[in-house]
């Protein structure tokens, strides 16, 4: 769906509660995905990370994520052993995604390069757009994930570049 101007309002509404269930800790609640850049379109749901020392952390609070209406997604700890995944509501349309990992990570790292370069590059938000609009229509549901990787390596890549101060021309994406 195209940008909607609520999706930070949400995110700032919900990094409150889950910032109340990780009181006393390290953690570091960061808003990541497509509904964390500026008027890039996207599913409605709203992507949250969040950095934590070790993984322990989120262990501990499972319940207390539970009491705030999240589900606790294990099954795809076998794909990605190094995140804890959460999901809200437990049922029906999801609103939240929370993607909890250590601190510093390559998941953490890498998010919010990606996120970081979009906001900051509205001709690669634009691609990036453009690419989700089509593969959404062309692709399988199941692959629509991994159709869109060649992007985001190469937005990955050019970041790093310029992280680097070997900034290039932005890629053309096709």
């Amino acid at each position: 769906m195209p940008y909607d101007p609520n999706w930070p309002r949400r995110f700032d509404e919900e990094r409150r509660a889950l910032a109340a269930v990780f009181a006393g800790s390290d953690a570091v609640v960061e808003h990541v995905g497509s509904t964390a850049v500026p008027g890039l379109g996207a599913k409605p749901v709203i992507d949250v990370m969040i950095g934590v020392p070790t993984l322990a952390e989120v262990e501990c609070r499972i319940l207390a994520l539970e009491a705030a209406g999240y589900e606790y997604v294990q099954a795809y700890e076998q794909e990605l052993p190094d995140r804890r995944y959460f999901r809200k509501p437990r049922a029906g349309p999801r609103t939240f995604h929370v993607h909890c990992v250590v601190t510093g990570s390559d998941f953490w790292v890498k998010h919010l390069a990606f996120r970081d370069y979009l906001r900051d590059h509205a001709d690669a938000a634009a691609a990036y757009a453009d690419l989700k609009h089509d593969l959404a229509h062309r692709v399988p549901k199941e692959r629509y994930t991994e159709a869109k990787s060649p992007f985001i390596d190469r937005i990955l890549t050019e970041a790093a570049r310029r992280a680097e101060g070997r900034s290039a021309t932005f890629p053309e994406i096709v």
